[in-house]
């Protein structure tokens, strides 16, 4: 029986529904559209306007472009030669594609299309048993198509492929990776057979494009308990394939935090990392931040601080391999820059251990720059111990340290630390060319503005010339010096 929640979507597709049935086609809504919709029946708050539409027919490209333009409002073709047309009516988005029975040849990246007439084969081919359900809109009633119980899986919990696992997962190795995310967003275990085949076909996903992989394990990172899936990646061998630093962290213990290695406390501060209704920050990079925020960790096992390493070694180290590993996952340069930026500063908050000066707050907020938001997420989450004591203590610190930010915020110019003077007013006053004096001109200044704060354009000034006055010989005999060098 079809929930009376899906008769506002019934009725919105209704004149669509009618053009095929007139056209002598059937039309079905199909896949994640009918599993989010089963799903979000049972919840009051589902925003369904939200929801894109993917729906199937055993109308051809051809005729679906024919069927629709009447009523679209906007229309596309690029996916036209897997099957596919997309179209716009009002607000809602869709894509209707022929039925499918397309397969994958072992060494390929890309399905060799082949269309077909039954519904029953379309679904099939589909990833998993809770995407492989349609819901036909075009007979006398609604009717659900589900061969392969995915209602059922649904409902359970269980994660099944419609076929043999090993078929499923030959036509389209993502679908390895794509398990984990359902693992997590749905709560779901798969089921032996499943687990069996990713464990013995893993080293099949490196013919995945890696723009593919990042897409997909973004989705992954971005469910509210992702650790789920994750642990299924670690277990089944599957991101060895495209993240491999996280073995190494199984292997590397975690004294300071009591757990047995570094991935079982990394995995915890991932899913501390929770969209929050007072907090604006970027939730999928954070969440990418605490995935690596301890991945220098096993590189830099048995440094001990001193000449040349810092306490925080391993931040700088992680910050980058994390670089390293984006880029090879095909990551936006913004992306890469955000991520590696709060793993090199995620221990920054721990090296102020005697209160929040000014001097204190200004650096932290200076260290964070634009990522300020996210780092103090970060630092919150990075807490897993279960001693209660410990949690509130940071979690205390971490209240003065953000009340402190907010009376300096209200003082100085925080957001935005930057010298007094300018390189131009430098060069007025100092009676210098742009170059090297300049810059030292400038980091002398902005050590003043760290330390002490704004004291107004006539103190620095006298400050800058009393420095000028003492320094210049050096610093010019610095320039000199790499000049030589240089040439």
């Amino acid at each position: 029986m079809i929930p009376a929640r899906f008769a506002p979507i019934l009725q919105e597709m209704e004149p669509l529904a009618a053009r095929f049935r007139e056209a002598g086609h059937r039309l079905f809504l199909v896949g994640g559209t009918v599993r989010d919709l089963l799903v979000g029946a049972a919840d009051a708050n589902t925003d369904f306007s939200a929801i894109d539409f993917d729906a199937t027919t055993t109308a051809t490209p051809e005729d679906i472009k024919r069927i629709v333009s009447p009523i679209a409002d906007a229309l596309w073709t690029q996916g036209e030669r897997f099957g596919t047309i997309g179209l716009k009516i009002g607000d809602r988005t869709y894509e209707i594609t022929t039925h499918r029975a397309e397969a994958y040849s072992p060494d390929s990246r890309k399905p060799e299309v082949q269309f077909a007439t039954d519904i029953d084969v379309d679904l099939s081919r589909r990833d998993f048993t809770i995407n492989a359900m349609a819901l036909e809109i075009t007979s006398e009633s609604p009717t659900l198509v589900d061969p392969f119980g995915g209602a059922a899986d649904l409902m359970t919990g269980v994660l099944r492929t419609p076929l043999s696992p090993q078929e499923s997962f030959s036509d389209d190795p993502l679908r390895m990776l794509r398990a984990a995310r359902f693992i997590s967003q749905l709560d779901a275990t798969p089921e032996p057979a499943l687990v069996e085949a990713v464990t013995a076909m893993a080293d099949r996903l490196t013919i995945v494009s890696a723009e593919r992989v990042r897409i997909e394990f973004d989705r992954l990172m971005t469910t509210t308990k992702p650790s789920k899936g994750l642990w299924f990646l670690f277990d089944t061998g599957l991101v060895d394939h495209f993240l491999p630093e996280l073995r190494l962290m199984r292997l590397e213990q975690d004294p300071i935090h009591r757990h047995k290695d570094v991935l079982t406390h990394t995995l915890a501060v991932v899913e501390n990392v929770q969209l929050q209704d007072d907090r604006e920050f970027d939730f999928r990079i954070t969440r990418l931040a605490a995935l690596y925020h301890d991945v220098g960790k096993p590189r830099t096992r048995g440094f001990k601080e001193g000449k040349g390493v810092t306490f925080h070694h391993h931040e700088v180290v992680g910050a980058r391999m994390t670089r390293e590993r984006m880029k090879v996952m095909k990551y936006p340069t913004d992306d890469i820059d955000a991520v590696s930026e709060l793993v090199a500063i995620s221990g920054r908050f721990h090296t102020y251990q005697m209160g929040w000066t000014d001097s204190a707050v200004r650096r932290y907020v200076r260290d964070a720059g634009k990522y300020l938001p996210e780092l103090n997420v970060l630092v919150r989450c990075d807490c897993t111990t279960r001693n209660e004591k410990k949690a509130k203590i940071l979690a205390r610190r971490m209240d003065e340290m953000e009340d402190r930010i907010a009376e300096l915020m209200q003082k100085e110019e925080l957001a935005a630390l930057r010298p007094e003077l300018d390189g131009v007013q430098v060069m007025e006053l100092l009676d210098v060319p742009a170059g090297p004096a300049v810059g030292a001109a400038l980091d002398f200044m902005m050590e003043i503005r760290l330390e002490e704060g704004i004291l107004g354009e006539e103190v620095i000034t006298q400050r800058l010339r009393e420095w000028w006055s003492a320094n210049a010989e050096s610093v010019m005999n610095t320039k000199r010096s790499g000049r030589r060098r240089s040439e």
